[in-house]
């Protein structure tokens, strides 16, 4: 395995990045835990191929992008999937009188023994990067409820010991955790029934019913996520909140856990957070180049407000936190008041919200004022109290991010007149307002170019805003329009999704838009000026990423209509 320092060495010695894009790697790194290449991509320093190709020419070995290889079932059986987890590779195909394997770390020549060993023809050791080979594991399918069943046969016996039924709980709850992390799960959802537990998992915001279990096994289970989260045990009649901390393959995973008892039992939601997975990079979540330049040019203004908008779920903490990435500089202290702190950011003091001790945005936004802050990042502005210190920071020279529930960006400066804003305060502080929606994105495994079908034609034919848009664009013929469509893999679960990402609509405040808010203008008039002013929205957003092949237009439309 090639560690930080080599990778470093490397690109810097084949001259494949400059020390000044290494040591802001490295701080990133630091900062989220995470190794230098997976620092380097989610900044978009280097792209993934040349990462690989310097990586496997290192090795000297041939490196594979698996996301564009056909991996052959045949022999995918001969390797069994606790065999590519332990040696790190996985079979790809024949290439004239050698099978392909692709490996994490190709001089393993145990792994290649092994490998020659079961497939029983020569091997050529392939280079594949980490994530890639994550990804491929999915390959092996496999349904929760298979491995699951022989432990839910065994705590089934009555005469198994108490020591072996507390293993086997143990077991239950580490696969959920490990399942849904490794399928890129949000949200582990335990659900009560009449006489079952339903689990589900949120992937790519869509719910998934993955696992159904007898109702006997509730409290088994309860228990165990309870003592691993350090909470009541005996407590099943108020909401409990609670963290916990798994181990995937050598990485840390934090998980949120809430529990509300409902009618039939206790209702459980495991919220898993990732630095890995934290996209670091606006462009990255979605920020088109000339939404990106819009946010940069406000972002370095040494005072003012920038909101973020849009429905719970749609994205607003991961882009306010690739806002603080840009910003967190030596020169600079800047502090949050959240709730919660999902990920630990180094060299930013961070308050989490408690309401048992009285810490709420109100009053630790008014701590944070008193620590010399020169940025502020508020989670979400809830009420008056909050706004109004809010916006009085941003007129005292601090620069303010925080989040707000509306639909789109014009809503949110008569959002903050509902909550008692005097209209002059709003039009000198506020400086941008971006909402935005996230869309799940085309699988790149099984995506294939095709025409518009009838019902996309039809849906296009009832949504005047597409039909002006296609206009707009010059495309006279929606019928000859070519767009991506994921047919369905192992890889994306047979939905043709995987992944997603964010749509935008960004809204500078300009010295117009300041005077309509003076007026108390209607949003309906805002958006008018913005989009004079050459505002894209989030459903035009949306369809150029469909025409890129990004997604589709029915996920465009299921988070814009509103």
């Amino acid at each position: 395995m090639i560690d930080n320092d080599q990778l470093k060495d490397l690109l810097l010695k084949e001259n494949y990045l400059t020390a000044s894009d290494i040591k802001a790697a490295e701080k990133i790194a630091s900062s989220y835990k995470m190794t230098l290449a997976d620092a380097l991509l989610s900044e978009g320093l280097i792209t993934k191929d040349l990462l690989g190709a310097a990586l496997a020419e290192k090795f000297g070995v041939p490196y594979l992008d698996l996301k564009k290889e056909k991996i052959v079932p045949e022999y995918l059986e001969m390797i069994p999937e606790a065999v590519a987890r332990t040696f790190r590779f996985v079979p790809v195909d024949k290439v004239d009188d050698k099978i392909r394997i692709a490996m994490v770390d190709p001089a393993d020549l145990s792994a290649i023994h092994l490998a020659e060993k079961r497939l029983g023809e020569r091997i050529e050791g392939c280079f594949t990067l980490e994530q890639d080979y994550e990804d491929a594991l999915s390959y092996y399918g496999g349904s929760l409820a298979d491995e699951f069943s022989e432990i839910i046969k065994l705590l089934g016996d009555e005469d198994l010991s108490l020591e072996d039924r507390d293993e086997a709980t143990i077991k239950i709850v580490d696969l959920l955790l490990e399942k849904g992390y490794s399928a890129k799960a949000s949200d582990i959802h335990i659900e009560p029934g009449v006489d079952k537990i339903v689990v589900r998992f949120r992937i790519d915001g869509v719910m998934h019913r993955v696992l159904t279990m007898d109702k006997t096994l509730a409290d088994l289970v309860m228990t165990r996520i309870k003592v691993m989260s350090k909470l009541r045990t005996d407590e099943h009649r108020s909401a409990q909140d609670g963290k916990l901390k798994f181990d995937y393959n050598g990485k840390d995973i934090d998980v949120r856990v809430s529990i509300v008892p409902i009618t039939g039992g206790e209702n459980t939601v495991l919220r898993l957070l990732s630095a890995k997975t934290h996209n670091l990079n606006l462009p990255n979540v979605g920020l088109g180049e000339a939404n990106f330049k819009k946010v940069k040019r406000a972002i370095v203004k040494p005072h003012g407000m920038i909101l973020v908008t849009g429905p719970t779920g749609s994205g607003k903490t991961t882009t306010l936190y690739a806002v603080l990435n840009i910003l967190n500089k030596e020169e600079v202290h800047i502090a949050t008041i959240e709730d919660p702190v999902e990920y630990a950011i180094d060299g930013i003091s961070q308050i989490q919200v408690d309401n048992k001790t009285n810490l709420t945005f109100a009053a630790g936004l008014r701590s944070i004022l008193r620590q010399d802050p020169d940025i502020i990042m508020i989670g979400e502005i809830r009420d008056a109290e909050t706004a109004n210190i809010a916006v009085n920071s941003a007129l005292t020279g601090h620069l303010v991010l925080s989040t707000l529930h509306t639909n789109d960006s014009p809503t949110a400066l008569p959002r903050l007149l509902d909550m008692g804003i005097e209209p002059f305060l709003i039009a000198s502080t506020v400086n941008m307002v971006i909402a935005q929606r996230l869309v799940r994105k085309n699988c790149e495994k099984c995506r294939v170019s095709s025409k518009l079908s009838e019902d996309e034609l039809l849906i296009i034919e009832n949504e005047p805003a597409i039909q002006k848009w296609l206009k707009s664009k010059n495309y006279k013929d929606a019928k000859k329009i070519n767009v991506f469509k994921g047919k369905g893999c192992r890889i994306c679960d047979y939905t043709g999704y995987q992944g997603r990402i964010g749509i935008f609509e960004v809204l500078e405040v300009d010295n117009k838009i300041r005077k309509m808010i003076m007026d108390k203008k209607d949003s309906s008039l805002i958006m008018e000026e913005a989009r004079n002013n050459g505002m894209t929205t989030m459903l035009e957003d949306g369809l150029e990423k469909v025409l890129e092949g990004v997604t589709s237009i029915e996920e465009v439309l299921r988070v814009t209509r509103d």
